[in-house]
C-alpha cells in the first residue's frame, strides 16, 4: 500500500486526535486530495530535521484520515485529522514537489483488554481530564472500558519524552503501556488508589 507521509514532531495514536495548520502547498495539495478521496495518509515522528524541510523518520506510524477542516482567521488551512491503524515504513520516495510516498504495511490491530480492576480509578481521571480538554476530545468516541484506548489518550496527553511515546506506539500489549502510564501518574500525582 502507497501512501502521502506527513512527518511530525508529534506522535498519532490509534484513535487519538490531530490538530493540524497547513501551510505548505504540498500538504495543501495532499489534504485536499486524501479528503475528495476520503483517503488516509501516514503520520510519522520525525526523527531528525523538520516539519518544513526534509527530515527522517521513525518507521512505525498511524494513518490518519481528515474528520473536519476550516480556513484560520490568518488564512491557514486548520485540519483535525482521527488516527487509525498503525503501520511500519517500508520504504519511501520523495516526489518533485516534496511531499513523500510511502509503501507501508499495516500493523495488526493490538487484542483489545478490558481494562483491569486495578485501573479503574485511572478511566475516572482520564474522563475528567478529555472533558477538561474541550473541542478536541468532545467528538471522540470513548472506550473508557479498553486498556488499549484509555493508556493511549494518557499517552497522548502526558508530558512525557516524544521518544518515550514513540515506544508507546510500537508497543502492542496494551496492558505494559497501563504500567508505564500507572508509574508516570504515581510519579505526578503521589499513588492512585488501588481498588
Amino acid at each position: 500500500m502507497h501512501v502521502p507521509l506527513f512527518p511530525l514532531s508529534t506522535v498519532l495514536f490509534p484513535g487519538g486526535p490531530l490538530p493540524l495548520r497547513i501551510f505548505e502547498a504540498r500538504y495543501l495539495d495532499m489534504i485536499g486530495e486524501r479528503v475528495k478521496n476520503d483517503a488516509p495518509f501516514g503520520v510519522l515522528l520525525i526523527r531528525e530535521g523538520r516539519e518544513t524541510g526534509s527530515a527522517t523518520t521513525f518507521d512505525v506510524g498511524t494513518l490518519a484520515r481528515v474528520t473536519d477542516w476550516y480556513q484560520g482567521s490568518d488564512g491557514l488551512l486548520g485540519v483535525t485529522a482521527v488516527g487509525g491503524q498503525r503501520f511500519r515504513l517500508l520504504s519511501s520516495e520523495r516526489q518533485s514537489n516534496g511531499l513523500n510516498i510511502g509503501e507501508i504495511e499495516a500493523l495488526a490491530d493490538e487484542a483489545r483488554l478490558a481494562l483491569p480492576e486495578e485501573y479503574q480509578s485511572m478511566a475516572r481521571i482520564l474522563a475528567g481530564v478529555l472533558d477538561d480538554l474541550g473541542r478536541l476530545y468532545e467528538n471522540l468516541e470513548r472506550h473508557f472500558d479498553d486498556a488499549g484506548w484509555v493508556s493511549n489518550r494518557f499517552v497522548e496527553i502526558l508530558p512525557i519524552d516524544i521518544e518515550q511515546k514513540q515506544r508507546c506506539l510500537e508497543e502492542n500489549d496494551p496492558a505494559a503501556r497501563l504500567r508505564l502510564v500507572h508509574g508516570v501518574l504515581d510519579t505526578v500525582r503521589g499513588p492512585l488508589s488501588v481498588e
